[in-house]
């Protein structure tokens, strides 16, 4: 299945993409995709409900609405610095030792095609496409070998980030991982089904039609089953949380001379089978 949600009169609608741009409206179902659907075996009920309406639920078209972020804002968002080989090494930086955690704050979560909104007084507002994933159930201490049976599904979730913010002065990643429209998610959250192999998937970003990012999560230092297995070491991890798993060479701070978000930048991005997202830069006054 591929759960997303749609603006219906102002107000975020579950629905699922039947296909590239059909939704069938699952406002029928009675639930949004939210911890409380995840964590009571939401995915098992709405497969069932779906057998049953598909062929009567009313349906939209995904180009005659707006999207909302594929699933309700999550409890946190936990995201993997330098974890693609080459992203390090086009930092200058040896590959980390462990997974390096940093968290964005909820209210950064937006809509997949929503403006990015350049912050006030940003100067180095900078893209990373990545492969995020949903928590599909409580977990604690998990094992690798378990840690698959954990996952609800697969997104597009593109890391946007201020780097003065990030790395100068004090230097706090969250501050400069946080702005609002800093974590666009979707069109849709692909269930594990649906994403056979998860370290095989392409990866892309494209900025004005220029192709800056381009890699594949085999890159990966650090793979999936060990990022669910290491951050539930530190922390539970509640149903509909994402993780966010890094993302691979081609950001703007990776550049000589570095090269930042101008205002009316257009980021295209996609990861294999994800579908694509699409943002246009306005400045914050």
């Amino acid at each position: 299945m591929k759960l997303t949600r749609f603006l219906k009169n102002g107000s975020p609608t579950p629905g699922l993409f039947l296909d590239g741009d059909t939704i069938l409206d699952a406002s029928g179902f009675g639930e949004d995709w939210n911890e409380a659907f995840f964590g009571h075996d939401g995915l098992a009920r709405l497969r069932v409900w779906l057998k049953e309406q598909e062929d009567i639920a009313p349906r939209v078209k995904a180009s005659e609405v707006t999207l909302a972020p594929a699933i309700a804002r999550p409890s946190k968002i936990i995201c993997i610095g330098l974890n693609y080989a080459a992203h390090a090494a086009e930092g200058g930086l040896e590959p980390p030792a462990e997974p390096v955690l940093f968290s964005k704050a909820t209210s950064a979560w937006c809509g997949p095609y929503d403006n990015l909104v350049i912050p006030r007084d940003s100067a180095k507002t900078d893209w990373e496409v990545e492969l995020a994933f949903v928590i599909g159930k409580h977990a604690k201490y998990v094992k690798e070998s378990d840690a698959l049976d954990y996952i609800a599904g697969f997104a597009v979730h593109n890391d946007y980030s201020e780097r003065e913010w990030q790395l100068e002065g004090t230097g706090q990643w969250v501050k400069g991982k946080s702005g609002d429209t800093f974590a666009p998610f979707g069109p849709f959250l692909a269930t594990t089904d649906e994403v056979p192999d998860p370290g095989n998937l392409q990866l892309w970003l494209e900025r004005n039609g220029e192709t800056l990012q381009d890699s594949n999560t085999s890159d990966l230092i650090f793979p999936i089953p060990h990022l669910v297995a290491y951050v539930s070491k530190f922390m539970s991890l509640l149903p509909g949380d994402v993780i966010s798993t890094g993302t691979p060479a081609g950001v703007g701070i990776g550049f000589d001379p570095p090269r930042f978000v101008q205002e009316g930048d257009v980021f295209e991005l996609g990861i294999d089978g994800l579908g694509v997202q699409r943002q246009v830069a306005v400045k914050e006054h």
